[in-house]
């Protein structure tokens, strides 16, 4: 049975007044006028992509089970229609143990909750001396390895050291077989960074964070970012990074998207929760380690647009870094977007961006307790 919506409605042809009818998960009719100005009663909105989770609602994608499927519920009633589950550093039987439950979660979409991509392998690949909040468990990356892994999950999207010994070549050919590769946790140089773009590296992991930062006379790594990259993840929690460097990063990268990093707090009150090997501690708006070290966030799309929206970026360059990049960036053409054939991954908001309603492939989710 179809459903209707109706609302001002950003579509892939610009902002609309009109309706949509879903029928069979996707989008089957799409047409309206363009708005004649003034603020719309309700607006409809790609879903949000998060490709880097880590938990949320108690849960820890680190925990395997049906720990994943916790999360996605959790993210989906706050907008997240679509998502990577992301891993932590950790010792290899604990990341295949993992890799094998997120294999199953991949396979079928609960009901209620967002859509699982495949896995975000953030580590064990990274630099030791760049741990940030992960766990001391980095190691060099080895094919055989990785292979292995890709045969228990989907793995989409990996984060590596480029300076790591090995590591280049590795960037090549996760690149030819489609993975994505994006620079984090590294204590690489500016020349590091370019010559494993060159490599086939696409992006970078918490752009500011857990890397070498900009200067005049040595760019670091965020400097190659900010002269080179197409895309590149950041955390708008107006936490990790400045809302001036982030204006910085939005101006210099076309295509930046926006990713939470939430953690198994997202949702919850404050207290202590597992952060892969780690506790963490949930107070004052953040998540930190023992000795003050930002661990992830609390952060949710909904507040993510907000955010965006309230340091100056338009509704609908906000909804692009939250939905049409991440889709892009992943060569996802039936996400991301509000079109005729689309999967009907939807958000509807209010006037003041405040959710409304949640559509997952055609499902309207309940909202209660979000």
């Amino acid at each position: 049975m179809g459903m209707k919506l109706t609302g001002r409605m950003l579509t892939s042809s610009g902002w609309l007044d009109g309706g949509l009818d879903i029928a069979d998960g996707r989008i089957a009719r799409l047409d309206g006028n363009a708005p004649e100005g003034g603020r719309a009663e309700c607006y409809l909105l790609p879903g949000f992509i998060d490709l880097h989770v880590h938990g949320g609602a108690g849960a820890d994608i680190m925990e395997g089970g049906d720990a994943a499927d916790t999360v996605a519920r959790l993210h989906a009633r706050h907008g997240t229609t679509s998502m990577l589950a992301t891993t932590m550093t950790a010792p290899r039987q604990d990341i295949e143990t993992v890799l094998a439950a997120l294999g199953v979660s991949c396979a079928t979409r609960k009901s209620g909750a967002a859509r699982l991509l495949g896995v975000h392998l953030e580590g064990p690949y990274i630099n030791p001396g760049k741990l940030g909040a992960q766990p001391s468990n980095a190691c060099q990356a080895v094919w055989a390895e990785i292979d292995y892994y890709r045969s228990l999950a989907p793995i989409r999207l990996i984060t590596l050291a480029p300076e790591v010994t090995g590591h280049m070549e590795i960037i090549r050919q996760l690149s030819a077989c489609g993975i994505r590769v994006q620079l984090g946790h590294t204590l690489g140089s500016y020349e590091d960074a370019v010559c494993a773009l060159n490599h086939g590296a696409s992006g970078f992991t918490h752009l500011f964070n857990a890397m070498t930062g900009l200067h005049h006379r040595k760019p670091g790594v965020v400097g190659a970012a900010l002269a080179h990259a197409e895309y590149a993840e950041l955390i708008p929690d107006l936490l990790h990074v400045h809302p001036g460097a982030m204006r910085a990063a939005l101006r210099a990268i076309p295509r930046l998207f926006c990713v939470t990093d939430s953690t198994a707090a997202a949702g919850m009150p404050d207290g202590e929760y597992k952060l892969g090997s780690h506790t963490v501690t949930k107070c004052l708006g953040g998540v930190r380690l023992a000795d003050g070290t930002i661990a992830g966030s609390t952060l949710t799309m909904d507040q993510a647009l907000k955010n965006l929206v309230s340091i100056g970026l338009s509704l609908e360059e906000a909804s692009h870094r939250l939905s049409l990049y991440p889709a892009d960036y992943l060569g996802l053409s039936e996400r991301g977007r509000l079109s005729v054939g689309a999967w009907a991954d939807l958000v509807v908001l209010d006037a003041g961006l405040n959710l409304i309603e949640v559509y997952v492939e055609g499902e309207c989710l309940g909202l209660t307790d979000a």
